[in-house]
């Protein structure tokens, strides 16, 4: 049971976790809707997903970040499962950026090619959603933006995650100053 990770302690006390029901998103869908409703999202508009592909985080990408962009209403993007053709890669992930309406970026395992489309998403004044699993990868300078902090020990934390990007995504529509980088909104 420890080590399929069923056992949760509190107080020094121990207790099996019920994984056979999954945690209720009632409450969560219901802010989606009202988010939803208070933000102008088009078919044709998408996310890009800047995130590692390797794995076990490449993985993140059709498990949790495709459904929980498309439950907020938007086409999810990634460089290297959606961008095609002949050329520079970087002008069609600037393109790929430059056309989204919303970014989400994994900092988790501070890979340098998503810091370096974050940079170009904060230059472009995109909102963006950040995500990862620990503290200690968010570097000083990103601090002051929310974060979505996730735990894979955590049974249910998928489903938490997804539920918890899409919410995050509506906001940051809705509110996009406070996903995007503020001294960019200070030069407008």
């Amino acid at each position: 049971m420890q080590d399929a990770q069923l056992l949760e302690e509190h107080s020094g006390k121990r207790r099996i976790l019920d994984v056979s029901k999954e945690p209720s998103i009632e409450a969560s869908d219901g802010r989606l809707k009202k988010l939803g409703r208070q933000v102008s999202v088009k078919s044709t508009d998408t996310c890009f997903v800047m995130m590692p592909f390797a794995n076990p985080i490449g993985t993140y990408y059709s498990t949790i970040y495709e459904p929980a962009i498309q439950k907020a209403g938007l086409t999810p993007i990634r460089a290297d499962a959606d961008i095609f053709g002949t050329g520079k890669i970087i002008d069609q992930i600037w393109q790929g950026i430059n056309n989204s309406k919303i970014l989400v970026a994994e900092l988790t395992n501070r890979n340098p090619n998503v810091f370096y489309e974050l940079g170009l998403a904060h230059a472009l004044n995109k909102p963006v959603v950040l995500i990862c699993s620990n503290e200690s990868d968010v570097p000083f300078d990103l601090q002051h933006i929310r974060v979505i902090y996730y735990d894979v020990t955590d049974p249910f934390w998928g489903n938490k995650l997804i539920e918890k990007i899409a919410e995050n995504i509506l906001s940051a529509l809705r509110t996009p100053e406070e996903a995007v980088f503020k001294a960019a909104l200070q030069n407008n």
